[in-house]
């Protein structure tokens, strides 16, 4: 991922904030020889203070030999996303039609060293981990090894913790453009009011002001 100085967080705060409020990514696992990369989607849940990434799939998943074999994986989580037209991002010394069409986003990559975790209390605990995240009202039956009514579904997942080593984070928001060019963006976004509009003009907006 190609990331302009203007396009780097201000700092780690800025894309930890982020990614707290993010919990679907897509993993991305090296083939084996002769194999394209596996490309999962999932939900997660993110320890910060631990730096570690938990999730699970099921069993049968055919990305766990590749896994196996090469265990640096890297989560990708893009959001709040939006395409921008060329009118929008003309300089003010061009006419609208010569304005370039562009894309904003903000992504997070977490590069990760892999563990399978297939011991069934260790598995249990994992998931009660990521159910207290998604569901912290509770209202599920907490999962024991050898215990209803999940127990007996253990055997059919393998859990995975993902040990973060390296993170990459872009806030794509047309920061190097003139003022001019960032308050028609802005302008646009707002009268637009489509999906994801109204949080992409929150981070030019934000970033505009830092």
């Amino acid at each position: 991922m190609l990331i302009h100085p203007w396009d780097a967080p201000r700092d780690d705060a800025e894309w930890q904030q982020w990614l707290a409020g993010h919990d679907f990514g897509q993993l991305a696992v090296n083939g084996l020889p002769g194999e394209p990369p596996h490309v999962q989607p999932l939900h997660f849940a993110y320890d910060a203070g631990r730096r570690e990434v938990v999730s699970h799939l099921a069993r049968p998943n055919p990305l766990w030999p590749a896994l196996e074999a090469g265990p640096d994986v890297l989560l990708s989580v893009v959001d709040d996303y939006v395409f921008v037209p060329g009118p929008w991002q003309a300089a003010p010394d061009v006419p609208p039609e010569h304005g370039t069409p562009t894309s904003l986003y903000t992504a997070v990559q977490l590069r990760c060293r892999a563990q399978v975790v297939d011991d069934p209390a260790e598995k249990a605990a994992l998931l009660n981990r990521q159910v207290d995240h998604f569901q912290p009202r509770g209202g599920s039956a907490r999962a024991a090894a050898g215990e209803a009514p999940y127990g007996r579904m253990l055997a059919g997942i393998r859990g995975l913790r993902l040990q973060v080593t390296d993170v990459r984070a872009k806030f794509k928001y047309a920061n190097h453009k003139p003022a001019e060019v960032r308050d028609r963006i802005a302008a646009g976004l707002a009268a637009r009011g489509g999906p994801g509009d109204a949080r992409a003009r929150d981070h030019l907006l934000r970033r505009q002001e830092a």
